[in-house]
């Protein structure tokens, strides 16, 4: 009997076997990001770019001249964060290329392979000063070749027709996703505390080793990849009315930064704040900063159960809202998290554990409402020819609001706390203004009206 044969045909939860590698590298990825990034803008502004270290960075005094020249003379902590808005913000803007790269040239197998290696270099090279600007480079690069080839591979398992097993499989892997959000913060950032920030950094790449032998491990089973350099057939090009659905998805999409940049500056300045401002000892244990950064993961999955059911109850009313209502909340949500740390920072300068634990919960919440709302209405709504492409472009709102998250950080020096994140309330319920106020002529122009 063919061994070969049968490995084949056994499946994962009912599904293709090559979902469980899938599933498991890209875990042990965003393990390592996640873990790697809640370290990231506390590393650089407590030891990093300061005296005695910032000097020791290759090719750091051209680097630090060339954001200058774009975004002004910056203190330490405004160089922080812009250094990690323009790192987060070209993650999101790789994949695009990633994807092209391997299309033509590479193919998905071995692109996702190489950016697995180069994260795992990028992440050991985080040990040594000297190699601070090539570790982030590596990860960039390896991040692109990897995140979203992994993606497009799990859509592979499945015939086009089958929407509902392609449902099931993105579901099974987005859990691997939020393991990896939520872990990857509490080990690194443990290991940061007790024993230094090379530890940390150092774990998250070990484990992104692991993700590399993993994919390899279930090597048999991925989709085999289509011939490189394949020519696309000749389509016709899109009508007048399919452009004026991309024009609205485009809109659509843009509006969601605003409430992207209230979200993700939890990465960022939020960690600064929590540092300087939370009481962080609890019962003789002082708790790591970089901990926060898996409270709102872990309240986006702890939340999907309840937002369905509110959903199914609104709907059987008549009430539930649609998408760009759904989008709306969300800015609300972020907007009104944002306002929690103003409350915080009116009524005193040191807060209570609990403000910060509010903070992420809401923003956990208010995630679930406008991101996989928007990635549904591009699936749904772009036209076949092109959905690729829109759902990837879709990404690149990311690589803006991390790159404009970088740069707000730098007035946290010039304005009070309480002012700071009252303008991040305020750009969040901007985009909740214009979701709402949009509403009607962007679903004409979708044809949902």
């Amino acid at each position: 009997m063919n061994t070969d044969t049968n490995a084949r045909t056994r499946t994962f939860f009912g599904q293709p076997m090559a979902l469980a590698y899938l599933s498991f590298t890209e875990a042990w990825e965003r393990f390592s990001y996640y873990g790697m990034t809640a370290l990231l803008v506390l590393y650089m502004s407590q030891e990093l770019l300061l005296q005695g270290h910032v000097g020791n960075i290759a090719g750091f005094p051209a680097f630090r001249a060339a954001l200058e020249s774009v975004f002004g003379p910056m203190t330490t902590l405004a160089l922080a964060s812009q250094i990690m808005g323009l790192y987060t913000g070209l993650v999101y803007f790789t994949p695009v290329l990633g994807g092209w790269i391997a299309d033509r040239w590479l193919g998905r197998r071995l692109a996702v392979m190489i950016g697995a290696v180069m994260m795992s270099a990028g992440h050991l090279a985080m040990a040594f000063d000297a190699s601070f600007l090539l570790a982030l480079a590596l990860l960039i690069v390896g991040s692109g070749l990897l995140k979203g080839n992994i993606s497009t591979q799990v859509g592979q398992l499945y015939a086009e027709t089958d929407g509902e097993g392609r449902t099931r499989a993105f579901a099974i892997f987005s859990i691997g996703i939020n393991v990896g959000a939520v872990s990857g913060p509490l080990l690194c950032g443990l290991l940061a505390q007790l024993y230094g920030w090379h530890a940390g950094f150092g774990l998250a790449g070990a484990l992104m080793l692991i993700g590399l032998f993993t994919y390899i491990a279930g090597f048999r089973y991925m989709p085999a990849d289509r011939p490189r350099a394949q020519p696309m057939p000749t389509a016709a090009p899109l009508n007048r009315r399919q452009w004026r659905i991309v024009g609205a998805l485009a809109a659509v999409s843009a509006i969601t930064i605003f409430q992207s940049i209230g979200y993700y500056q939890n990465t960022n300045l939020g960690l600064i704040w929590i540092d300087h401002s939370v009481d962080l000892d609890l019962l003789g244990f002082h708790v790591p900063v970089a901990w926060f950064n898996s409270v709102d993961p872990l309240a986006s999955i702890l939340a999907v159960p309840l937002l369905l059911v509110l959903w199914r109850r609104q709907a059987a009313r008549g009430r539930e809202p649609d998408d760009l209502g759904k989008i709306a909340t969300g800015a609300w949500l972020t907007a009104a998290a944002n306002l929690v740390l103003v409350a915080a920072c009116t009524i005193s300068t040191r807060s209570s554990l609990l403000v910060p634990l509010l903070y992420d919960t809401l923003l956990g919440i208010g995630f679930l409402y406008y991101w996989p709302t928007l990635l549904a209405l591009v699936s749904r709504a772009a036209p076949a020819r092109i959905k690729a492409t829109l759902m990837g472009a879709v990404f690149l709102t990311l690589f803006v609001g991390n790159v404009i998250i970088g740069w707000l950080g730098g007035f946290y020096q010039r304005m009070t706390p309480t002012a700071f994140w009252s303008m991040h309330a305020g750009i969040a319920a901007f985009g909740g203004v214009l979701a709402v106020g949009l509403k009607r002529p962007l679903k004409r122009a979708l044809g949902v009206d």
